[in-house]
């Protein structure tokens, strides 16, 4: 048996010379060293032999193994070298020119948009805000006039962590909290950018976690009559001067009195699409007076201050804006979408 091994090595050193390129270096290999190769049967047969015999021809079979396989390494490392050479000599390069340089990255449209928004409200003279994501349950629902037994706690499907009353916010009103313990008795002007979270089901109108602006004047003698108008003026700079707007009355439990606001579609200039539903608008935000018990919880009194607010999603407005028909697509890393911001 001695000598079949040594007939089995000296077949295979034999192939291995004729061996030029890599895929046949590969062929070789199963055949001389695979799991069906007659080495490897033999080696597997080896717990058949008698207990004398056992021993030499294992410590044989195995140095055949080996020999191969530095034969194998060998080889692969000269055909590497010689494909190297073959590669310098016939694609010669010249080191004198330029490197190319690397391609840069760019800003996510979430991020452009919700920049593009933050600078036409700095612009109307409101200061940014950046707030917490984790939140407590009492600045994300109590102090905003939701207490743990109002029904408007059902439109937010909320996450909740392993810790008791800690949340992640599901929108960005928490910060107006904030924002005016802060800064209360003094007036304030102020927007919030950041990212909520809500356990939805996901579709091409919703997500699990989004952006959203929330806005906040407060001061002396502000009414309805500003809110309108400062959320007009907003809709100009944003969507053009000829936009017009509209107010439909709503119902959050944080502002009364409330309402939507529309823009008209930009698809159909306000004659009815299958993107507005036919009805000409496009609802882009909703807002309010800043409900008196809001006020006082913020540290504001009520009799002698009052304020707006407003809160708009940066997605929604970039879909209107670019003509994006999947809200999915901001968060899919999908470059294909991505390049073309």
């Amino acid at each position: 048996m001695i000598e079949q091994l040594d007939r089995m090595e000296q077949e295979a050193i034999a192939a291995l010379s004729f061996v030029r390129v890599r895929d046949d270096l590969t062929v070789w290999r199963g055949a001389y060293l695979g799991r069906s190769s007659k080495l490897m049967i033999f080696i597997g047969d080896l717990g058949e032999l008698s207990s004398s015999d056992r021993p030499t021809l294992g410590r044989r079979a195995n140095e055949v193994k080996r020999r191969l396989e530095e034969a194998y390494q060998s080889k692969l490392e000269e055909l590497h070298r010689q494909v190297l050479e073959r590669t310098l000599h016939e694609e010669r390069l010249d080191v004198t020119l330029p490197g190319r340089p690397p391609a840069r990255g760019r800003l996510h449209p979430s991020t452009q948009i919700v920049r593009r928004i933050t600078s036409v409200w700095a612009d109307m003279g409101f200061q940014v805000y950046r707030s917490r994501e984790v939140e407590t349950d009492e600045y994300n629902f109590g102090l905003l006039n939701m207490p743990p037994d109002h029904p408007a706690r059902d439109q937010w499907d909320t996450f909740y962590t392993t810790v008791p009353n800690i949340i992640l916010r599901t929108h960005t009103s928490p910060g107006q909290m904030h924002v005016m313990r802060e800064c209360a008795p003094e007036p304030i002007r102020v927007v919030l950018p950041g990212m909520c979270y809500r356990y939805e089901q996901i579709t091409a109108r919703s997500e699990i976690q989004f952006n959203q602006v929330e806005g906040l004047a407060v001061g002396h003698q502000i009414t309805f009559a500003n809110l309108k108008g400062t959320l007009s003026d907003f809709a100009r700079r944003m969507f053009g001067p000829s936009v017009r707007s509209r107010f439909r009355a709503d119902y959050f439990p944080f502002t009364e009195p409330s309402a939507e606001m529309d823009v008209e579609c930009f698809v159909c200039g306000g004659q009815g699409c299958a993107v507005c539903k036919h009805s000409g608008w496009l609802e882009i935000l909703g807002a309010g007076m800043v409900h008196p018990n809001v006020l006082r919880n913020g540290g504001y009194d009520p009799r002698h201050f009052s304020g707006f607010a407003f809160g708009l999603g940066p997605e929604r407005i970039a879909m209107l804006r670019y003509g994006i028909g999947d809200i999915r697509s901001f968060w899919a890393n999908d470059l294909r979408f991505l390049e073309q911001f």
